[in-house]
């Protein structure tokens, strides 16, 4: 395989959607060997199929907002490929969503739900529509206009979506009733339900959750068993990050930075669980923004448009969006001592701050192993769902640390290197690869 001429035809036949070519660039270079020393992968032009969605639908979204004015979104579903289970993934409402961005989330999605060793594919979807700032009427209106057109597409042996940025447990329980309505039948097809209705205890805080246990995994190769004396930088105010901190909190670590899109904030008396709650009530309840946690705390720094990299800590963990910490973000996490990255968000590193980390051989996990959490309580749903049955908040809970531990393992088994480093992302890459490739090879061309 000519990675970089695999990476050029797929550029000419897509053009302008930098946020995949990107994704794909990067599994490429880790699985080049792997899949060099199996010729009946090429054989069977493996490369090609497992890079391009099996399917994308395309739809307009037509809604009426409170004042009574037809609004206009688009929406998009990809079902990337599903040679180990149904299509899973999340759908994500803001602004910025459009087919690259999703492409390259289904693509991630389609190995890191192989990582989790769960029967899902790999799917994500989502709309332009943003819900800040929307009563619950005009986000109702929307998913269920949403749905109308989805519908079809889905269900709980097809197509399984959950949520993902901008819509959580009040956008997924609107898609989901209208879902049920008109499929005639009440499956569990969405996961990140509520309680009430067939949701899983700790889905959201799974992926926060999960994170933290893969980073304690690579942390016990160094010998560390816990986050005591560890001063933590956490990007994101949203599930992930809040859970990520939570957890951290737990395990004695110091929390010193969380951000939103506006800004971030640090704290140099470390964020502890009663001021965690805030941040918590301040976006879940009132939509708030994280400046406001600075005008209440005394002592803490907001940096208006700034990421919080700068700041001195031992451990990183970016769970915001997309290329949210670059090459000279990763230089001078380094340069102040940083010894762990572990990522919460999809692709939140750029290939250049990738770079600087697997240079200076710090502990890095990429984000399609270490945040697999999300996902993964996400399948135990669908378990749950399938047997009408619900296990405790203990039971899940061990159930995700097995499996973002099994996830470690396989991370380690292929991409120990000759000095004994683990690159995690070539672990991560190749172990997702092998097991899709070999599942599509078994079920011939399709």
């Amino acid at each position: 395989m000519n990675v970089e001429q695999v990476i050029d035809n797929l550029k000419k036949r897509f053009p302008n959607e930098s946020e995949y070519h990107q994704a794909v660039e990067e599994v490429l270079h880790s699985i080049k060997e792997v899949y060099n020393a199996h010729p009946e992968f090429d054989k069977q032009n493996i490369i090609e199929r497992i890079c391009i969605p099996e399917r994308i639908f395309t739809f307009r979204i037509s809604w009426v907002d409170d004042k009574g004015n037809v609004q206009v979104n688009m929406a998009y579903r990809i079902q990337h490929n599903n040679a180990i289970g149904p299509y899973k993934g999340g759908m994500r409402f803001h602004a910025s969503v459009c087919p690259s961005i999703l492409k390259f989330l289904a693509f991630e999605q389609t190995f890191k739900n192989a990582l989790t060793t769960l029967p899902m594919g790999g799917a994500k979807g989502g709309s332009d529509f943003n819900p800040k700032g929307k009563s619950n009427a005009e986000v109702m209106r929307f998913c269920q206009a949403f749905m109308v057109e989805l519908w079809h597409h889905i269900g709980p042996n097809t197509d399984i979506p959950a949520g993902d940025i901008g819509v959580g447990g009040r956008e997924v329980a609107y898609m989901y009733g209208m879902y049920k309505k008109l499929a005639r039948e009440n499956t569990g097809t969405f996961t990140g339900k509520g309680i009430e209705f067939g949701g899983s205890l700790i889905r959201p805080e799974a992926t926060g959750y999960g994170n933290i246990y893969f980073l304690m995994n690579m942390l016990k190769r160094k010998g560390i068993t816990d986050l005591k004396g560890q001063v933590v930088a956490i990007s994101g105010s949203g599930n992930v990050a809040t859970y990520t901190a939570e957890k951290v909190i737990e395990l004695g670590g110091k929390v010193i930075t969380m951000s939103d899109s506006n800004g971030y904030i640090f704290d140099p008396n470390g964020i502890d669980s009663e001021k965690l709650a805030y941040i918590l009530d301040l976006k879940n309840l009132y939509r708030g923004r994280i400046k406001e946690y600075a005008d209440k705390y005394p002592g803490v720094k907001y940096v208006e448009g700034g990421r919080p990299w700068a700041e001195k800590c031992t451990i990183a963990l970016p769970s915001a969006t997309q290329n949210e910490l670059n090459g000279d973000d990763a230089a001078i996490l380094v340069k102040n001592g940083c010894m762990a990255v572990s990522e919460g968000a999809n692709m939140p590193s750029t290939p250049e701050a990738v770079e600087v980390f697997l240079k200076n051989k710090i502990l890095y996990g990429p984000g399609k192993a270490a945040n697999a959490g999300g996902v993964s309580v996400s399948g135990l749903e669908m378990s749950q769902n399938s047997l009408r049955y619900s296990w405790s908040k203990e039971e899940v809970d061990a159930k995700l640390k097995d499996i973002m531990s099994a996830i470690h393992e396989s991370c380690v088994k292929y991409g120990t290197e000759a000095d004994g480093f683990v690159n995690y992302v070539n672990g991560a890459n190749i172990a997702g690869f092998m097991k899709v490739a070999k599942a599509m090879m078994a079920q011939g061309v399709l």
